[in-house]
């Protein structure tokens, strides 16, 4: 085998299209984009305001929410942006290295959601189930252990890709069919054997999304069994209405992961606009929502959130 076998050779940009076959609706499609990527920023440097403010909300509960805030701005500020200079001036030029480094942000703050959201049921498990112990058990050394150990199984696991896409010799030329550098939408430029990139790619994503998941549920199994036991209607409610903020946020972040895996697999024919836009949900609705549920249905916020704004105390 040659040497100019072996070696790989990358182009020097990307070419980003966008989303394929709604070329001629960008304009229109990135006035929903830029109105949820507002929100996101809005709605989340003003959480991570108000927990920084105030001191009574330096607990358990409000630190998860803050690393959940930071993630979902890293998230969304990582793919909205160049998302929007293709939607409006057609940029859609990207750096071969810039692409890697977004995909690495991308899959890793990915990963450390799904981490801090697991953190987060545990904390309403020991709040409900072992109340008396909360304030021993979630010390702040172990929140900053959890959320470091969210960084480094994130990075581990990310940290391969870049190095996997470097060596391959990229020869179907170089426009990825996406809004922002996915990993299977680069392997999909490459030739060679990308099999390992395949397999390590679902194995990775089956790892965190049944891991993880498969402990909220049990944590919630638990938390559940707690609640029907106390003894009034009353104490049951105030109970799991601790737990509703939690459970949107769940739901926001696991159900286009399950949407657009169930896509992939029931309808492959489907036009890759509608895989795409799917992505684009699973990047936008999480960051957007989060602040929203956690305002509404959380007291001690929603009375800070119109303190703010109304410019008093309420």
């Amino acid at each position: 085998m040659s040497v100019s076998n072996i070696t790989s050779t990358h182009p020097a940009d990307f070419l980003l299209v966008g989303i394929p076959g709604l070329e001629h609706l960008h304009i229109w499609i990135s006035i929903p984009f830029c109105f949820a990527y507002t929100l996101a920023l809005l709605g989340n440097c003003t959480l991570l305001l108000i927990i920084q403010a105030d001191s009574a909300l330096h607990e358990p509960m409000y630190l998860f929410l803050a690393m959940l805030s930071g993630i979902d701005l890293v998230l969304s500020s990582t793919t909205l942006p160049k998302m929007l200079s293709i939607f409006w001036f057609r940029d859609r030029e990207i750096n071969f290295y810039a692409c890697l480094v977004q995909m690495f942000f991308l899959h890793s703050f990915s990963i450390m959601e799904s981490a801090v959201l697991l953190a987060m049921a545990f904390d309403r498990y020991v709040a409900i189930c072992k109340p008396l112990h909360y304030t021993t058990v979630l010390t702040g050394p172990l929140i900053v252990r959890i959320g470091m150990s969210a960084v480094f199984r994130a990075v581990t696991l990310m940290a391969p890709l870049p190095f996997l896409l470097r060596r391959f010799h990229y020869c179907r030329g170089p426009e990825i069919a996406h809004c922002y550098c996915e990993h299977m939408a680069v392997v999909r430029l490459a030739c060679g054997d990308t099999r390992f990139n395949n397999i390590y790619g679902i194995a990775v994503a089956m790892f965190i999304v049944v891991l993880d998941l498969l402990f909220v549920v049990l944590s919630y199994i638990f938390i559940l069994r707690v609640v029907l036991q106390l003894a009034s209607q009353e104490a049951r409610y105030k109970a799991f209405g601790t737990c509703v903020s939690h459970i949107g946020a769940i739901l926001a972040f696991y159900t286009p992961v399950v949407i657009s895996s169930v896509m992939h697999r029931v309808a492959r024919r489907a036009a890759p606009h509608v895989h795409i836009l799917l992505a684009n949900f699973y990047m936008l609705f999480p960051p957007m929502v989060n602040p929203i549920i956690y305002g509404v249905k959380t007291k001690q916020i929603r009375e800070q959130v119109l303190g703010l704004f109304l410019g008093k105390n309420v």
